[in-house]
């Protein structure tokens, strides 16, 4: 198996029900390691170039109000797999339609406010690693 890096974001919601630590223990508990983390408010330029591939689809101001309401979280996890073991720890984007256990269906409440974000692919995760973090900012193990 192949040790991997993915960027995941604890989203707004997530971040206003103070479940941070719960969802980091989560995270480590199924082998991914915070290489790089940061609580950060996002302005309104950071949320627009993040989600720029969005740009186009009628949810974009939504998205980016959203994500513009409160603090987030950004992390850098590292581990075997990573971004497909990220992927199956959050579930489905819907969270009624998300797994049992999955963070989505434990803390999400709509398709929207889905409280944690994660790369879809190795080539999209080094792209949004570096979007929030220089290179110096990341101590894998």
């Amino acid at each position: 198996m192949a040790i991997e890096r993915t960027l995941s974001i604890i989203k707004p919601d997530a971040t206003e029900k103070n479940v941070i630590g719960k969802i980091i223990a989560r995270f480590e508990e199924e082998g991914l390691r915070p290489i790089g983390i940061r609580m950060q408010h996002l302005s309104l330029s950071d949320a627009q170039g993040f989600y720029a591939v969005h740009s186009e689809r009628p949810f974009f101001g939504e998205l980016v109000e959203f994500m513009t309401r409160n603090p987030v979280v950004v992390m850098a996890l590292e581990g075997e797999n990573a971004v497909a073991k990220n992927r199956e720890i959050m579930g489905a984007t819907n969270p009624a339609d998300a797994a049992e256990g999955t963070l989505r269906k434990l803390f999400a409440s709509s398709i929207g406010e889905n409280s944690v974000h994660g790369s879809d692919s190795a080539e999209n995760a080094a792209i949004e690693i570096a979007y929030f973090f220089r290179s110096t900012e990341l101590c894998p193990r």
